[in-house]
């Protein structure tokens, strides 16, 4: 057994720190490149207030300090991105057709700006045309009216949908008689949600923003913050300032995690200091952080039998409030140290270190995202986190506790509102006592089962609440031709994107408001509110006039397009869209802990759901928290992979870039990993490009390795040497979702493995040199 590290050292691709300058810049050449730079400023002054619109980017929760500017560099951009004054109404669809425009770049669609009206696909013409409102609805009822059966409907949500604009979608599709409900988590933490409730009787994380001021480690696992949540970092500078641990675990370097110059200090700014953001930084393997998390419990039990002062592990926490932690102590017991260093890539002396930083911590969070989610072993690999955070006693109390980092802003609250295609069977008695009409029961469609339904024709309609669905799912050929088997697709949005060309025999596209616009409605300006990662929810309301008055809020457009299929029924749709106080009495009768909805969101910072795991109340079967024991997995890659692996095999994960939001593209740079100007680029330990006969710039194409006799490839990927453990590489993502196979998904999560490709690499034709 060796216990030799391969050496994976690189320069830095960026030499600043996170943050700092840099972010400032950015933030700059944004906000004038929106067209609309002095509202906009005005808006960035507005997000997060409590007077103000929440952001339209990430769920991490606001610091309750009044009068402090509470947005981060990518924030800035999604606001800018929203607030555009370009605009892509009936004279630009009469320009170009969808063939021309499907060979344009995400980046330039949704750069085109808003859209302004209505529109539906002429297939005769190739073009969108104008429809009217009221004619958009008849043509959905007409549609929905000749369906053999409500399951042939599928009601995609992003997580950028209000809560308000959630609960009356699926109070619309469960009343017209379906749970299908693919969304967006089903591609990203639906992992979290299950490996939560299976151990401590709650999908959600346990912790609020407060308890990073109380923890005295923190644990960050497969996660990117300085990118994708970027004031997160505010939150674990202020915890190293205090004196506090930061350990992390992610295969790449990430300058976020590194160094960070905080660009509201002046005094950093000024001398150009920066924090050193992680006491400890481990790079395990892709998919090897359930060995990491193994290899680091059977230390703490080394540890703790050599120790003098008894048992290091909180014995009366583990007999009070779980069961079957003896079978698992049992299991990581039996598991051989030379399988744990083999699959985590981590040398032993870096497993013990880490678990000594735990062991000797008093408070330990954990936080992580979709490195450890996107995985086939995702559901076993969060149990045993759980599980180890049990060992400590660390759930359920102040400064400690599960930490699940959701993407999209109201993510979260979309299921908390019932958007879930396997809804309780107490969610549905609540609503059938509350509306009087009876509630489907049958499970519905998830993401991946949704595109499988369609593409054996089986659902005719697709309706799209936000997001991108086509860029955003997995199989990109299989997930296109399933949207063209519909006969109907309907997206509601904000701006033009890859899933407005990729329709089914008939299409619309229904302008709707973003968070930044006002909302106007009969009763006067509305809010809406958002739950965060922290179960905090607060409300939000915009503050620039929209840019078309033939933009719709999303309540109003689903109010519309439910008035027109359902009539009155089970409610009167257009009078409760007339003033959204009116939603919120529905959400505070049906959905608990909402009671007083109305008047609780008048709080600043909103109000705390509560969480039952917190209380140490485990809603489980046997009332305790549930200690899951698995074995390790034989491979990362799942069978129809790992039969195909040989030398050359290399494991990809797609990522985003600094200039990204989701499948949102903000600009072509990098700049966190030293990419300028373009996005087909391949991360790849340089030793990898000795090895495999390349050279540093050569370009390649990358073929996905599945045995379902489907070839996936794409082409003409540049190679870039960078500090990632060797044998795995990384990409952007849509661009790699063709590599993706539909069916490569998760064990009882159904997430697409997207942290976990078998891939081989060619010279591209050209073998061209950059």
């Amino acid at each position: 057994m060796s216990d030799k590290k391969t050496d994976i050292s690189t320069s830095p691709a960026y030499k600043a720190p996170a943050g700092g300058w840099g972010a400032l810049e950015s933030t700059t050449r944004h906000l004038l490149g929106s067209k609309n730079a002095v509202k906009n400023i005005k808006s960035l002054l507005n997000t997060n207030q409590s007077d103000g619109f929440d952001c339209p980017g990430c769920a991490w929760g606001e610091e309750k300090t009044p009068n402090k500017i509470k947005f981060c560099e990518n924030g800035a951009k999604a606001v800018n991105w929203e607030a555009t004054s370009k605009q892509v109404g009936a004279d630009f669809f009469n320009q170009y057709t969808l063939s021309w425009l499907k060979e344009q770049s995400n980046y330039y669609l949704e750069y085109q700006g808003r859209l302004t009206h209505p529109m539906r696909y002429n297939k005769e013409s190739d073009k969108y045309q104008p429809i009217s409102w009221d004619e958009a609805y008849g043509l959905i009822a007409e549609h929905l009216k000749h369906l053999d059966h409500p399951d042939q409907l599928e009601l995609y949500t992003s997580g950028r949908a209000s809560n308000e604009a959630a609960y009356l979608y699926q109070l619309f599709g469960r009343s017209f008689g379906t749970n299908n409900f693919p969304d967006c988590s089903n591609m990203c933490h639906e992992a979290s949600g299950f490996a939560l409730t299976s151990s401590i009787g709650i999908g959600k994380g346990t912790v609020t923003l407060e308890d990073f001021e109380e923890a005295d480690t923190i644990f960050v696992f497969g996660q990117n913050p300085g990118t994708n949540h970027p004031r997160m970092l505010d939150t674990l500078r202020s915890a190293i300032k205090r004196g506090a641990k930061i350990v992390i675990f992610n295969p790449l370097k990430e300058r976020g995690l590194e160094k960070f110059q905080h660009p509201q200090n002046p005094v950093e700014m000024l001398t150009n200091n920066a924090t050193t953001m992680n006491s400890l930084y481990l790079s395990p393997k892709i998919g090897g952080d359930m060995a990491a998390i193994r290899g680091m419990t059977k230390s703490i039990l080394k540890l703790s039998s050599a120790s003098k002062l008894g048992t290091l592990l909180d014995q009366a926490f583990i007999n009070e409030h779980t069961q079957g932690m003896d079978e698992y102590l049992q299991t990581v017991k039996e598991t051989p140290w030379e399988k744990i260093l083999d699959q985590s890539g981590l040398t032993r002396d870096e497993i013990d270190k880490a678990a000594s930083i735990y062991i000797e911590a008093d408070k330990v969070i954990s936080t992580w995202a979709m490195g450890l989610t996107q995985h086939h072993h995702s559901v076993a690999t969060l149990h045993e986190l759980i599980n180890w955070m049990a060992l400590g006693g660390n759930i359920g109390r102040p400064g400690a506790g599960l930490c699940p980092v959701r993407g999209h802003s109201n993510v979260q609250g979309d299921r908390t509102m019932g958007i879930n295609e396997r809804p309780s069977d107490q969610f549905l008695d609540t609503l059938e006592t509350q509306f009087k009409i009876a509630m489907p029961r049958q499970h519905g469609h998830s993401a991946v089962e949704a595109i499988e339904a369609m593409q054996s024709g089986g659902c005719k309609v697709f309706i799209g609440l936000g997001g991108n669905f086509a860029a955003a799912s997995p199989d990109t050929a299989v997930t296109e031709h399933a949207l063209s088997q519909c006969d109907l697709t309907v997206q509601i949005s904000t701006k033009l994107n890859r899933s407005h060309l990729i329709t089914g025999k008939d299409a619309l596209i229904l302008p709707c408001l973003g968070r930044t616009d006002i909302d106007q409605q009969a009763k006067g300006p509305q809010k809406i509110t958002v739950e965060d990662s922290f179960s905090m929810v607060h409300a939000s309301t915009g503050v620039l006039e929209p840019s078309s008055t033939e933009m719709r809020s999303e309540p109003v457009i689903i109010a519309g397009i439910a008035n027109a299929v359902l009539g009155n029924k089970p409610i009167d749709w257009l009078k409760v869209v007339e003033d959204y106080s009116a939603i919120r009495e529905l959400i505070a009768q049906t959905i608990p802990g909402f009671s007083e909805f109305n008047s609780k969101i008048e709080q600043p910072g909103g109000f705390y759901l509560g969480n039952t795991a917190r209380d140490r109340n485990w809603v489980t079967q046997g009332g305790k928290a549930i200690i899951h024991s698995h074995p390790l997995p034989d491979s990362i890659l799942p069978d129809k992979s790992a039969k195909l692996l040989h030398e050359k095999v290399l494991v990809l994960q797609t990522l985003r870039s600094h200039d990204q939001y989701n499948t949102t593209i903000y600009g072509m740079n990098d700049r966190y990993r030293g990419i300028k100007g373009e996005r087909d680029v391949l991360f790849i330990n340089p030793a990898d490009i000795q090895r495999l006969g390349f050279t540093e710039g050569q370009l390649v194409d990358i073929k996905s390795l599945w045995d379902d006799g489907r070839t996936r490839e794409i082409k003409g990927f540049k190679l870039v040497g960078y500090s990632i453990p060797a044998g795995n590489i990384a990409a952007y993502y849509p661009e790699t979702n063709p590599l993706v196979p539909l069916d490569s998904y998760g064990v009882d999560s159904r997430t697409p493995t997207s942290k976990a490709i078998a891939v081989e690499l060619s010279s591209h034709q050209t073998n061209r040199i950059l």
